[in-house]
């Protein structure tokens, strides 16, 4: 079988991306594994499927470069939007479903495209780190110097801790830089190694922030990658609402690979 795929990326953190919507097609875990394999298929970190949802403007069916199915992604949110925008879905606001729940998202007019995250209502502290939930757990350490750390190595030895090796957790490490801004880079679970950039992270990161510096509504975030932004509403302690994950999404090549 022939597919035809599409690579997109944001930040630096990439996915294949199949129009899921005519023919559709189902893949094995391991077909998505080969798909994501940077040495033997395309290459990413992810696979994301656009398909057909009644009453939204599509569903976005997000999996790992493991090839399972996960939780969601924010930076994949976004790419899949541009796309969506690219194959002729073309609006001022749509709405998608994902398997967090509902979607909204639109193009800024620099370009970037913001996402609208669920709503956060809790952080778990443990000493100075935490854990919270923004469509996928994240788990949060700040640190000095993040740009001098050995993230694969930091963020293995949490992820597959006592505490999370059986479900897996994303591990961030955060470096504030300047008023309202942050440097972060994190560990993903299902990649098992560090992206790039990971959007639900970077949110889950700056939320953290804002809640201990208080009185911003904006945190910049810079990545290995580049530059996002994520603006909220804080509500009370640990609970914001109106999340907005902000960033740029761009297509890079179009092909076709025989599975």
């Amino acid at each position: 079988m022939k597919i035809t795929f599409y690579k997109y990326q944001g930040t630096g953190n990439d996915f294949v991306i199949l129009d899921n919507r005519i023919d559709p097609i189902s893949l094995t875990t391991e077909q998505i594994n080969k798909l994501c394999d940077r040495r033997f298929g395309i290459g990413a970190d992810g696979l994301m499927l656009l398909n057909l949802k009644n009453g939204y403007d599509f569903e976005m069916k997000y999996y790992n470069a493991d090839g399972n199915e996960s939780s969601m992604c924010g930076n994949g949110g976004r790419c899949l939007t541009k796309f969506a925008f690219d194959r002729g879905i073309q609006k001022d606001k749509y709405k998608f479903t994902a398997i967090d729940g509902d979607h909204e998202s639109v193009f800024a007019k620099n370009g970037w495209v913001h996402l609208k995250m669920m709503n956060v209502n809790g952080i778990k502290k443990q000493n100075d780190d935490s854990i919270l939930n923004t469509g996928s757990p994240h788990f949060i350490r700040p640190v000095a110097n993040v740009m001098d750390m050995n993230v694969f190595n930091e963020g293995h030895a949490i992820r597959y801790s006592n505490d999370f090796a059986a479900v897996g957790i994303n591990v961030n490490f955060v470096e504030k830089t300047d008023t309202n801004k942050i440097t972060v880079r994190t560990y993903e679970r299902g990649v098992e190694n560090e992206t790039l950039s990971c959007g639900t992270g970077v949110t889950a990161a700056a939320l953290v922030f804002a809640n201990n510096e208080r009185g911003a509504n904006r945190i910049e975030i810079k990545t290995i990658g580049g530059n996002l932004a994520v603006e909220f509403e804080k509500t009370g302690d640990e609970s914001f609402t109106d999340i907005w994950l902000c960033g740029p999404a761009e297509f890079v090549f179009k092909g076709e690979i025989k599975i």
